[in-house]
């Protein structure tokens, strides 16, 4: 993969789907991020491949826009220094950066998109938000719900999704992809008006 020339840079559109890497992982709720990567990789007829960064990308483009799709090969917790040297080298600003991860203050599978904001206890942003030195990044927050009854929230994402909730999973990751796609392609304003 070469970087970008300057006049290309703007036009590049970073997305990074959160998970934690390896099979132990692979069906978290945690693992929502990359669940929904590997939608965005499909589209793009892409495989991911081994980049400097840290993270595994995909290129290619989505309604005509280039667009790099990145998994982290670190864990959850260490996704800020993969995200901002793919930042750099794709040299895209930390606010055009766009974070999929999952949410624990959203119903399951409702979407919402924003800029900014806290971490909410999610130690993946908050690396990132470390890194990037900013917390004025994109966000595709997928609803995970609470966990029941007095479950520890650590340990409720680092679980698998329920038989249930596999059933529409599908469903609901390629809604998701779509809301990136718009947000990549035409803006925030624009996917949150499709997609709020």
């Amino acid at each position: 993969m070469t970087p970008p020339d300057d006049n290309d840079a703007g036009r590049l559109a970073l997305v990074f789907g959160l998970g934690n890497p390896g099979p132990r992982y692979a069906g978290n709720r945690h693992n929502i991020g990359f669940l929904v990567a590997d939608e965005l990789a499909g589209r793009l007829g892409s495989g991911f491949k081994r980049h400097k960064s840290g993270a595994d990308i995909a290129e290619g483009r989505l309604d005509g826009s280039r667009v790099a799709v990145a998994k982290s090969r670190s864990l959850m917790n260490l996704s800020g220094g993969p995200v901002a040297a793919a930042a750099r080298f794709y040299k895209v600003p930390p606010e055009s950066v766009i974070v999929i991860h999952d949410e624990l203050d959203l119903p399951y599978g409702r979407v919402r998109l924003k800029r900014g904001g806290g971490e909410n206890g999610h130690n993946g942003l908050r690396s990132i938000s470390r890194s990037l030195g900013t917390r004025d990044y994109l966000r595709v927050r997928f609803g995970v719900d609470r966990p029941p009854g007095r479950m520890d929230p650590a340990d409720y994402v680092l679980r698998d999704f329920s038989k249930a909730e596999r059933a529409e999973l599908g469903y609901f990751v390629d809604h998701c992809a779509d809301a990136v796609r718009t947000l990549a392609t035409k803006g925030l304003e624009a996917a949150q008006n499709e997609f709020h």
